[in-house]
């Protein structure tokens, strides 16, 4: 029997999309170059899982097709991106997914989380949102990602009757959204 094929989904909006609350201490141009930095430390972490980034932008398209990650069109919100990159990784052939934050500060390898057959969930450093979530691709889950996702996305797993498995890493949980959370 051969393994499971683990897939990785990526959402990245853009490089200069967002990170608006790091405005006060970084430039326009300087937090393009983070976000990129830290989707090029995430896209390498996932080495050598198959990845999909979700992305309506031509600089991320780019970014991506350089990376050899299969490039999946962005419907228009962070939930909608987790859905259809589970879908474009289940129609290839997945049985599991993992989707990730592009904007870890610490990314290190991490296909270790999708080992559990329910649901894995590496909330970040606040112990409040999801920033990694591994789940099997043939389920509906339906993804929460905004304020309190961890436990909106434990309630989801158990609904579904999945085991959910929280799995504090303190590099997987750092995520950039605020000026002091830049290392």
């Amino acid at each position: 029997m051969l393994p499971p094929m683990i897939a990785v989904v990526v959402p990245i909006r853009g490089f200069r999309v967002g990170k608006a609350r790091l405005a006060a201490v970084l430039t326009e141009d300087e937090r393009a170059a983070l976000s990129r930095s830290m989707a090029a430390g995430v896209l390498e972490a996932a080495t050598p899982l198959r990845t999909y980034v979700v992305t309506g932008d031509d600089e991320v398209r780019e970014f991506a097709s350089a990376a050899n990650a299969i490039v999946v069109d962005d419907p228009g919100s962070l939930n909608d991106a987790a859905r259809v990159g589970r879908e474009a990784a289940r129609a290839d052939g997945a049985s599991r997914v993992i989707i990730i934050h592009a904007d870890l500060a610490k990314p290190t390898p991490f296909a270790w989380v999708a080992e559990f057959d329910g649901v894995t969930i590496v909330p970040d450093r606040h112990g409040q949102g999801t920033n990694v979530l591994a789940l099997p691709a043939d389920t509906d889950f339906d993804f929460a990602y905004g304020v309190g996702s961890k436990d909106l996305h434990i309630a989801e797993a158990r609904r579904r009757g999945l085991e959910v498995r929280v799995c504090v890493d303190e590099s997987l949980g750092w995520d950039i959204d605020e000026p002091q959370d830049i290392p």
